[in-house]
């Protein structure tokens, strides 16, 4: 993997642990990570879209992301973010194909999982919905949000 692979691998194991502390320091320690993966440039580059996106600047924000992928394809946090930016405007088709490239640069990135199930459930495709949320939570699996949309999706079946 892209990332120190020990210091990673220590924090997956403790999204599992019992403690809700841990988890959460776990998780927060994995998303700043994934933030800081392409250095200070990058992770400029993500606050600099977010702010763009918070201001309904939403052109200026895909076109920032778009950019920051061109020049570095294998960061995935910029795909996810522009994969969330796609979901925010109900562009589900775009927003699960960054998704999906997030998965294949980083198989344990549980928000792109998350993602991909909210795309799949926007389209009435609550199987691979369920499927998504599903690997999110063998990642994640004190995740109440995922249980619950697992639940949704199979009322909806």
């Amino acid at each position: 993997m892209f990332m120190d692979s020990l210091s990673i691998n220590l924090l997956l194991e403790n999204l599992k642990n019992p403690n809700k502390s841990v988890r959460e320091e776990a998780t927060k320690k994995l998303w700043r990570i994934w933030f800081q993966q392409k250095g200070i440039y990058g992770l400029e580059m993500i606050e600099r879209s977010q702010k763009l996106m918070d201001t309904g600047k939403l052109n200026e924000a895909e076109t920032l992301l778009t950019q920051l992928i061109k020049e570095q394809p294998d960061f995935a946090e910029a795909w996810n973010r522009r994969g969330f930016l796609y979901y925010t405007i109900g562009d589900y088709h775009k927003s699960l194909r960054d998704c999906k490239m997030v998965i294949k640069i980083n198989p344990v990135h549980f928000g792109a999982l998350h993602g991909i199930g909210l795309c799949e459930a926007a389209q009435g495709q609550y199987s691979q919905a369920i499927q998504a949320f599903s690997r999110a939570l063998e990642i994640q699996p004190y995740s109440l949000v995922n249980k619950k949309l697992v639940l949704e999706c199979t009322f909806r079946l």
